[in-house]
């Protein structure tokens, strides 16, 4: 794939041209600031949240900025899944195939995301236990 092929398909990306403050702005009036503390625990989103102190975190803070592009993109707007090589990538470099749109966002409350993450917490512990990796004493 050219450069130029590469640029035309991330345009598809709705992170395009979007701006870190409406994007923050979306997410909270779809989501609110307890949902999106609970789901991606930063502590932007817990202690005293607002636009202005988020958006100045997540600019500081590129792990931050990514982990809440990736909720937008995959929650908010629902796109499919990256591939293992596009998810190296930064969010916003990711590519898109045209005509794909959003779809409706992803309902969430605290109790799913809570029982999302035990979930995930206990697949994780099962695999490292599978695999030998439990180093504990």
């Amino acid at each position: 794939m050219t450069e130029e092929e590469r640029i035309e398909l991330q345009q598809n990306n709705p992170l395009h041209g979007l701006k870190l403050e409406i994007l923050l702005q979306e997410l909270v009036d779809h989501y609110g600031w307890e949902i999106l503390d609970t789901a991606m625990r930063l502590n932007c989103f817990n202690t005293n949240p607002s636009l202005v102190s988020s958006v100045k975190y997540l600019k500081k803070t590129q792990w931050a900025r990514e982990k809440v592009e990736n909720f937008y993109l995959y929650r908010l707007k629902r796109m499919p899944k990256a591939s293992d090589l596009e998810y190296e990538m930064p969010p916003r470099s990711r590519t898109f195939p045209h005509g794909l749109e959003p779809r409706e966002p992803m309902e969430l409350t605290i109790e799913s995301i809570l029982l999302s993450q035990a979930k995930s917490a206990s697949a994780h512990q099962a695999r490292s236990q599978s695999r030998g990796g439990n180093y504990r004493r």
